[in-house]
């Protein structure tokens, strides 16, 4: 294994064990569907996050284009109600503009804590 890419262990920010985020489309920094982390990922993919219109415009406006399909990476582009995982400080970045997305706690790696307040994940968490 690279150095750097072992993941690490899977625990939610809940504590309990992190739960996938997304098979349809497939998200993650190992795409493997769950909101796993390592030291290489140095964007911390780790908010399981429920995309709206409204977050992936902004997402675009800031540089982060989500929504368009590239199929040379295998990229469809994502759809309001997809899930997936963000980077925490974009998700910070989002709140901080009042237009964060919802998110699944049982579904963010414990990780995104070194970002973002547990009290912010709290207010977007959505009813699981």
């Amino acid at each position: 294994m690279v150095r750097g890419m072992e993941k690490d262990p899977s625990f939610n920010v809940l504590g309990s064990t992190l739960q996938p985020c997304s098979t349809a489309p497939m998200t993650g920094f190992f795409r493997n569907g769950a909101c796993d982390t390592c030291a290489a990922d140095q964007g911390s993919h780790t908010v399981c996050a429920v995309m709206t219109a409204e977050f992936l415009a902004y997402s675009k406006y800031v540089g982060n284009d989500l929504s368009t399909p590239r199929p040379e990476f295998g990229f469809a582009g994502l759809q309001p109600g997809d899930s997936w995982c963000l980077c925490a400080s974009r998700f910070l970045q989002a709140h901080d503009e009042g237009c964060a997305p919802q998110v699944s706690l049982h579904a963010t790696h414990v990780r995104a804590l070194e970002i973002v307040p547990v009290d912010v994940l709290r207010r977007y968490a959505t009813r699981e």
